[in-house]
């Protein structure tokens, strides 16, 4: 069960980057009052975690009906995490389109879309829970484990967005990317190994 504490904390922290989230946050609410700050913040929280809990209730029955094997599941997550590992190393991630910033700057409430999604309830966010939940099936209280380590790191990304001016200058920009890349290696080892797990899992059906 600490194992499975320690992965899910692990890969929904560097998923979500609430670092990272700090000088977007800057970007798009910069400008407003430090209350409607806190109101964006909490109604993204929100929003986030009812998301993230309905892939985790309901994720795995989806695989079921729709015939997908959790096996597969690891391989096309962890390649889809991978290559959003490699984007945060490069510097290169993009978590909306210049369509999607062109509507955020013109929306006066912003918390449901970008910041809930898909800032912090993410592809990458929606695919972990997914695998975490799954994998959570064999431990006692692992869905609860997995739940209350994605309601964590939610907690760690509120206080990140409503101190967002104070930890972007504190860090500066080149700290938000020193940051990032590091988690972006981190995610990228947890992407090869869902692969791995996967195409393991996919062999040893194969050959029993």
């Amino acid at each position: 069960m600490i194992l499975l504490a320690g992965q899910a904390l692990l890969t929904l922290f560097v998923v979500m980057d609430p670092v990272g989230l700090a000088p977007l946050f800057v970007a798009l609410a910069g400008g407003r009052p430090a209350e409607e700050q806190r109101r964006l913040a909490a109604r993204a929280v929100r929003v986030a975690g009812g998301v993230l809990l309905a892939f985790a209730f309901f994720g795995p029955a989806l695989l079921e009906y729709l015939g997908i094997s959790l096996d597969a599941f690891r391989v096309a997550g962890g390649l889809l995490l991978f290559k959003i590992a490699v984007d945060m190393v490069f510097a290169h991630r993009e978590r909306e389109t210049d369509e999607e910033k062109a509507e955020a700057s013109l929306r006066d409430d912003i918390s449901v879309f970008p910041l809930a999604i898909p800032l912090l309830a993410g592809p990458g966010a929606m695919t972990s829970m997914m695998i975490l939940t799954a994998e959570a099936r064999g431990v006692p209280g692992g869905l609860f484990v997995v739940i209350v380590a994605a309601l964590a790191v939610l907690l760690l990304a509120y206080w990140a967005l409503v101190f967002s001016g104070r930890l972007a200058r504190l860090l500066g920009r080149t700290g938000v990317n020193v940051v990032t890349r590091v988690l972006g290696v981190l995610l990228s080892a947890l992407a090869v190994q869902y692969v791995a797990d996967g195409v393991v899992d996919f062999l040893a059906l194969a050959l029993g």
